[in-house]
């Protein structure tokens, strides 16, 4: 039966004559084929929003701090001269590191500043949220409150600016028990705050309207900036939000446990506004309540808003871990931006806009939680592995080992396979370490009489972890060896040409890698008197990346693409079985 296959990473759908599709979609470089769903059991590629970091071949972190965080950092002062209100301080911004909190924070500051954390590009939802940490406007919880902040919205495409607004003045390097002492009397506090505060919140209303102002240079959406604050830079949240106009208006806001008594303004704006509100219930200040209040005058006047109450937390919890359902408060305000249509792409790339950004999300857990359990996927061929011995003819039996370049080759002409007696142990996704890993019961066991080795696009592409070719080059060494002492002749082949990976776009240009890599693998074959296939140098264009009608996303074949393999491959092998 004749097949026809759409070639479109990550998937690879075959029709008949009939255009029925098939009961299968493999995954550009990760996914896996299911024969039972009627149509797919989608498990896209590894992310960059996932690190995997390989110890005796077991992932060992996941979802921490997805990707490689910021795009860039950049300081940006609020005000040329000094601000009005503040013309004769004249003490400077300084840090705390060992004190009563355990984390670093800012104190005295008398000239602000926001610190400017932009997604990568691919990554870039057009949102930006400026971030005011708290600490009762004497101090800043510069991290957890807002450094750490950013950076996981940056996982999520936002881009975030973490905001150091004017404070109280602290008078020793202490800042912290100096501020402890002042907790124990709120009037007092207050009453020393009040001037403050107006201060603290043109720095908040500046800092919006710059960047509205840069919202093009930065790839900001203009209608999509809002402002999030902890504690003290809660209140000044809705200082911001009650005080705003046109220019400087949030567009949404996150009070996150606000000290709602020292907040300026009452009036809730009648633009749309979302609200997002996060507290503890065993908040040691109780300011449970004064979330609850904001939250019920925010949904009596009609504007979307959401409260999350936690039983605890305690005050302060920000991003620090705690082993309770706190620390995953900012996956539920991640929830809330998606809800509100905060987190599309601006550049989705073409598996995302075929398949749509949740479902390649989800593909994206699915694969990571599979690989948790069988990193190399031994399960993919366990069983088909054991009829071979019956199906395949043994003095003609060669295996191709490799990806998804090879898995899907299977699929896009499986005559070639039948017909020659070949067998394909390809998986989408699969780097060299999982290849190699898997080698003895998808190769060696199989008694073939040759092996074909096809692998590094993925270890290139970081899949699962960054790229060393040392490393890479040393797991297509070890199958080697392995095949020798099993008597199995090893034919080495070039990886293809790819300039970049539409999956990993943030990693740009790897055509050069690929070349050198091919280079060690060709001189190595040439050494050990072993046969090696150029695929790269038939497939390549000037800019060594393959055209659309050889590779339609740049890295998986077409039929076309591989028919030209195909007279390369029969080549070599025959040397070899001859």
């Amino acid at each position: 039966m004749m097949c026809i296959q759409k070639h479109c990473f990550p998937y690879a759908t075959i029709f008949n004559s009939h255009g029925k599709i098939y009961r299968h979609l493999w995954m550009g470089h990760t996914g896996i084929r299911s024969k039972h769903a009627p149509i797919i059991i989608f498990k896209s590629f590894v992310t960059p929003l996932i690190k995997l970091m390989m110890n005796k071949y077991l992932i060992t972190a996941f979802l921490t701090i997805l990707y490689t965080c910021s795009h860039s950092q950049q300081v940006i002062q609020l005000y040329d001269v000094k601000p009005k209100g503040s013309e004769n301080w004249t003490w400077s911004e300084q840090s705390s590191t060992k004190n009563l909190f355990n984390t670093e924070v800012v104190y005295n500051v008398s000239q602000p500043t926001m610190t400017a954390y932009l997604p990568p590009h691919d990554l870039s939802t057009g949102t930006a949220i400026v971030i005011a940490p708290g600490g009762a406007f004497h101090t800043l919880s510069i991290n957890s409150e807002g450094i750490d902040v950013a950076k996981w919205l940056n996982s999520r495409g936002v881009a975030a600016f973490v905001l150091k607004y004017r404070l109280a003045r602290s008078f020793t390097e202490d800042p912290v028990t100096e501020l402890i002492g002042k907790m124990k009397d709120f009037t007092s506090l207050d009453a020393e705050n009040a001037p403050i505060i107006p201060l603290a919140m043109a720095d908040g209303l500046k800092a919006v309207q710059y960047v509205r102002e840069h919202a093009k240079d930065m790839d900001i959406n203009p209608d999509r900036i809002g402002f999030m604050g902890f504690s003290a830079g809660g209140t000044l949240t809705m200082c911001v939000a009650y005080n705003s106009n046109e220019t400087n208006r949030p567009n949404f806001v996150a009070p996150i446990y606000a000290y709602e008594n020292a907040i300026l303004g009452s009036d809730v704006p009648k633009s749309k506004t979302p609200i997002f509100v996060s507290v503890a219930g065993d908040d040691q200040l109780g300011f449970m309540p004064h979330s609850i209040n904001i939250y019920k005058k925010w949904f009596e006047a009609k504007q979307p808003a959401e409260l999350h109450i936690y039983e605890k937390g305690g005050h302060g919890f920000g991003m620090r871990k705690q082993n309770i359902p706190t620390d995953t408060w900012y996956e539920r305000f991640g929830d809330w931006l998606k809800l509100q249509g905060y987190l599309h792409k601006l550049y989705p790339n073409k598996y995302e806009k075929l398949f749509g950004e949740d479902a390649v999300a989800q593909g994206q857990l699915m694969e990571v939680e599979r690989m948790k359990k069988d990193f190399a996927n031994l399960a993919r061929y366990k069983d088909a592995n054991l009829k071979i011995t019956r199906a395949f003819p043994a003095e003609k039996r060669v295996v191709f080992m490799g990806n998804s370049i090879t898995e899907g080759w299977v699929y896009a002409d499986s005559s070639f396979f039948k017909l020659n007696h070949f067998i394909g142990r390809g998986i989408s996704g699969q780097t060299s370490v999982q290849a190699l890993l898997r080698f003895r019961p998808d190769v060696v066991a199989l008694h073939p009489k040759a092996v074909v080795i096809n692998i590094g696009t993925n270890d290139i592409a970081e899949n699962t972890g960054p790229y060393n070719s040392d490393y890479t080059f040393g797991n297509i060494i070890d199958m080697v060896e392995i095949a020798k002492a099993n008597r199995i002749q090893p034919i080495l082949s070039s990886i293809l040409p790819a300039t970049r990976f539409e999956w990993r776009l943030s990693l740009g240009d790897r055509s050069a890698m690929i070349v050198d890599l091919n280079d060690r693998i060709q001189q190595f074959a040439k050494q050990n008197h072993l046969q090696y296939i150029d695929y790269h140098s038939a497939l390549k264009n000037r800019q060594n990346g393959m055209d659309p009608d050889l590779a339609e996303d740049g890295v998986h074949p077409t039929l076309k693409a591989y028919k030209i393999m195909e007279s390369l491959a029969l080549k070599a092998i025959y040397q070899v079985l001859k």
